[in-house]
């Protein structure tokens, strides 16, 4: 098979809708019959999926990509691997990421370090990923990541220009009108692109519309007029519901966020609390429940108490140390002990709930040995320098916020940490977990996706509020298939010169 056409969806931002327009199209060539792969060539998120490890890494079984890239592999139909996101940046703070390559942590850098010191293998790490789609598949649809102007990153831009090059892409450039600025930013990316990646792009598309698109129609053709890059569509402002890259999808801030449903009358709506950590990680994990009828899930500042929360649930983090500690600086552990209604904790969230955490010092930028936990799960964590990262099923046996479900769930595990717990506890979640009467530790990203557990769990929360759940909403079209719609619908794809 000859090398694949390669389509790069570049932006001049972030959080512009590179993910959707990239997911969208997978999906569009999926259903036309093309074989099609997704691709970031470096990413940074702490939002990580696990799935098997491509043949660059043959020692290993599993390994981790960024969300996006997992959400685009479901959206083109194919297995999700290493190869669709070689490159992962995980940060964990004080100006230090964990560099994922093939799948497998290699360290922590800081950005200094990263770029003089291990850039060059992440650029033929990403190169050869990219060779061994593009050998596989028709059509690579490559994501971007950022802005692709950031002139300072030029030399080192390995996730759009550099991309650009070694798969020798057209360059999609997708630019947000939300914010303000749009033809100003669209002009000015363009200007700075350096030559050859500014003659590899072949359109550009305008997200995030309100009202009527004719109201563009004079900024489009002077656009077009002065750069000579055709605006092949415009996208209205409508969420598909594909699960967030990253946390700019929370705005920034102390501010509470709301998700979920505010349809429902108050008086059969339930509230989720889940604390905005400063290191959260996999927050996707919220995202089911957020779309269920008359759930809530409220991302609350770790100071602003739950007085008015109906469950909590602890997210993932990148930092379960430096996290304890500044939720129980912001009196959340107070709150939380005082809090009686269902509790459960999702990896890190898991092992902030036990009652220490041993060997601290692995994780945290401080020297540390042991500290001291929420205590609402008689578990201990101990920290380990090697990371299980592995997709998993288990068998569920219903106690806690899960009391009465069974059957089999599926997931994912991407953690450090290894937790105890006494024989006597139930163990709802596989061997890994723990449950008292309402609290539940699991290491199960994830869980939430699987429907009996979710409806067991919301379940609980209305049982606790003593409110009457409403009836379901009737079955909606999936993200995948919106988001094709809304690229199939908005965007001239002739241009494109896409097969079939």
């Amino acid at each position: 098979m000859a090398d694949a056409r390669t389509l790069l969806v570049a932006g001049t931002a972030s959080h512009v809708g590179k993910s959707t327009v990239a997911a969208g199209l997978c999906r569009h060539l999926a259903d036309a019959g093309v074989s099609v792969a997704p691709f970031k060539g470096q990413n940074m998120s702490n939002n990580a999926r696990a799935v098997p490890a491509s043949d660059a890494a043959p020692e290993a079984s599993w390994g981790e990509i960024g969300v996006s890239q997992y959400v685009q592999a479901r959206a083109a139909r194919v297995p999700a691997t290493t190869d669709h996101n070689p490159v992962l940046l995980k940060p964990r703070g004080d100006a230090e990421s964990q560099l994922v390559l093939d799948g497998q942590a290699v360290g922590h850098y800081a950005a200094g370090d990263y770029y003089d010191e291990h850039w060059d293998e992440a650029r033929e790490t990403a190169e050869a990923a990219h060779a061994r789609l593009a050998a596989e598949h028709d059509v690579v649809v490559a994501e971007g990541a950022g802005s692709i102007a950031e002139v300072n990153l030029h030399d080192r831009d390995l996730a759009n220009v550099e991309t650009a090059r070694f798969a020798d892409a057209d360059v999609l450039v997708v630019v947000d009108i939300e914010r303000g600025g749009a033809f100003a930013s669209l002009y000015g990316t363009l200007e700075l692109l350096p030559m050859d990646v500014r003659e590899r792009v072949v359109g550009a598309i305008i997200t995030k519309f309100r009202g009527d698109p004719t109201l563009l129609d004079a900024g489009i053709e002077e656009i077009e007029e002065r750069t000579g890059v055709p605006i092949l569509g415009v996208l209205p402002y409508d969420d598909p519901g594909l699960p967030a890259e990253d946390s700019l999808s929370l705005p920034d801030g102390d501010e509470r966020v709301l998700l979920g449903d505010d349809e429902v009358p108050a008086e059969h709506a339930v509230t989720v609390a889940v604390p905005r950590l400063p290191r959260i990680s996999n927050f996707t994990d919220l995202e089911p429940l957020a779309r269920v009828p008359g759930v809530r899930v409220a991302y609350v500042p770790p100071e602003t108490g739950l007085d008015d929360a109906d469950a909590v649930v602890l997210p993932g983090t990148k930092n379960t140390v430096d996290d304890l500690r500044d939720l129980r600086a912001a009196g959340f552990g107070n709150a939380l002990a005082g809090f009686d209604g269902p509790v459960v904790g999702l990896c890190g969230g898991y092992q902030l709930l036990g009652e220490r955490i041993a060997n601290a010092g692995v994780e945290s930028t401080d020297d540390l040995d042991t500290v001291e936990g929420f205590g609402l799960l008689p578990v201990e964590t101990t920290f380990r320098e090697d990371k299980r990262v592995e997709a998993v099923t288990r068998t569920l046996a219903g106690a806690g916020p899960l009391a009465g479900v069974t059957g089999k769930v599926s997931g994912y595990e991407i953690h450090m940490g290894r937790t105890e717990a006494p024989e006597s506890l139930p163990n709802p979640v596989g061997p890994t977990s723990a449950a008292t009467e309402r609290v539940l530790g699991t290491y199960l990203h994830g869980l939430f996706e699987n429907e009996h557990a979710r409806a067991a769990f919301v379940d609980a929360v209305y049982e606790h509020a003593g409110r009457e759940r409403p009836s379901a909403a009737s079955d909606q079209q999936s993200p995948y298939d919106a988001a094709a719609a809304l690229v199939r619908e908005h965007v001239d794809l002739a241009v494109l010169d896409l097969p079939p």
